[in-house]
Order: structure tokens, then sequence, then C-alpha cells
């Protein structure tokens, strides 16, 4: 009976189902996590072309970062304004688009040279989002007329809804794992600059010199051997509390060889 047409599609979604569950609990990164919503796109509907876009909240742009069909040179810079086409109406509006046929003919379309994919008949596009903001758009294509089925829309809809979570944390993480080698760095300059005003205090009661003689001399030396300032600055401070633990006459500072 035609009752029983649903019970027939809905055992080929269960694997996708359980991929996206797979996918929101793992610890991919975020170029294997977009490898894989390209993936789990094709699986659902069986489509031509799959294009993944992400959000740059600097630019409020949405960004090519992932596509079945190899773009090495559009990744990371085929750029679109929100609103802009047909993608970036998706993601302004959060809203869904399915174009069964003549896809280029819808008043919001824009082709983008170098994307094979913008001469295909169907376009499916959905946001990827999380907690309701914006996380990017995910696009399918048909190079024929497509009709997309209510179960396509609604698989690609999860997958947009729950791998924009992931997607979002993972957007998260790299932001703080970018503060955190921030903040370190910040400190690493902070201990820099702490050696170097000691050794330039050495150099300056040893030799006599200025501060700025004596920053001079340190930086001199630095290119001259080829050595960052901080080893210098290190080996002059160590070299000052070797003499005064052992009452010695002070040694020739690094880079003092042979100066009279």
């Amino acid at each position: 009976m035609a009752t029983k047409k649903p019970a027939q599609e809905q055992p080929s979604l269960v694997p996708v189902l359980h991929q996206v569950s797979k996918i929101v609990s793992s610890k991919l990164t975020l170029d294997e996590m977009l490898g894989e919503v390209v993936g789990l796109a094709v699986q659902a509907t069986a489509c031509d072309a799959c294009l993944v876009y992400l959000i740059d909240p600097a630019t409020n742009e949405v960004v090519l970062r992932a596509s079945q069909v190899p773009h090495a040179t559009a990744l990371g810079n085929l750029r679109m304004h929100v609103g802009e086409g047909v993608t970036g109406w998706v993601a302004e509006h959060k809203s869904v688009v399915a174009l069964s046929s003549n896809a280029t003919r819808d008043a919001r379309f824009k082709l983008f040279q170098g994307l094979v994919e913008d001469t295909y008949e169907a376009l499916l596009s959905v946001p990827l989002a999380s907690a309701g903001d914006l996380v990017g758009v995910i696009n399918v294509h048909h190079r024929e007329p497509h009709e997309h089925t209510h179960d396509e829309i609604g698989t690609l809809v999860f997958i947009g809804e729950q791998l924009g979570v992931a997607i979002a944390k993972s957007f998260l993480q790299e932001e703080n794992a970018r503060l955190l080698e921030q903040t370190l760095e910040m400190r690493r300059e902070l201990e820099t600059r702490k050696l170097v005003e000691r050794a330039k205090g050495i150099l300056q009661r040893k030799r006599q010199l200025t501060e700025e003689e004596a920053y001079l001399r340190l930086r001199e030396q630095s290119r001259r051997l080829r050595r960052p300032m901080k080893e210098l600055a290190e080996a002059i401070i160590l070299n000052e509390e070797l003499d005064r633990q052992g009452g010695e006459e002070p040694k020739p500072e690094p880079g003092d060889a042979g100066e009279k």
C-alpha cells in the first residue's frame, strides 16, 4: 500500500542521523568536521555537488570553506556579503531556499566565475545555525532538475541545526586557543623585556654605558652573533651571578671576546 513508502525511505536516513550525533560529540578539527558535513549532505540528498560556507564575523561575509568538488583557489577566498546571492539571502534570513530547476533564473541568484556548481539546475540552500546565531550555509546542487523531497529538506535542516552547534563549538575552541597563545606570547615578550632590562643594567654598571648605549650593544651583538636578545641577556645575567658566587674577576660578556 502507499502507506509503506515512508517506511521504505526512513532506513536510508538512519545512518545519516547516527553520523550527525557522532560528529557532534567528536573531537574532529573544523576542517575534518566540514568534510563530514559535505559527506552527510551528499549521502542524504544524492546531490552532484555540495558547498559549505562559514560566516566571517569580522567582515559579515560568508566564505567558501569546503566542497565536494575541489576548489583549491576558491576555498577561503570566495566571499559574499550577507544578503548577496541565494547563499547570502539564506544567511540573512536564516531560511531554507529550495529551487528545483532553473536556479540561475531566481531573482536572488548571483553567478560566481569558477564555480561549475552555479551552472547546475537545482539548488537547496540551508543555514547552519547555533542557538539562533548564523554559523554558515550549506548548499547542495543537482545538475538536472530535481524536486527536493520533504525528507531531503528535513534531513539537511537537521544537519544544519546539529552541526551548526558543533561548528560553533569548534570556532570557540579555536578562538580560545588563539587567545591562549596570544597570552603566552605576551608573557614571553614581558619576560624578554625584563631580562633585557636587567642585562642592560649590568652593562651600564660594568661598561659605564648609558641605557641607550647598553641597549644598542645588546642589539648589535644579537645581530652579529645571530642569537636572540633574550639568549644574550640570559648569558649576561648568568655570568654576573657566577661572578658574585665565585668572587672572581668578571668574565668577558658574550660577544666581547677580543675587545680591548
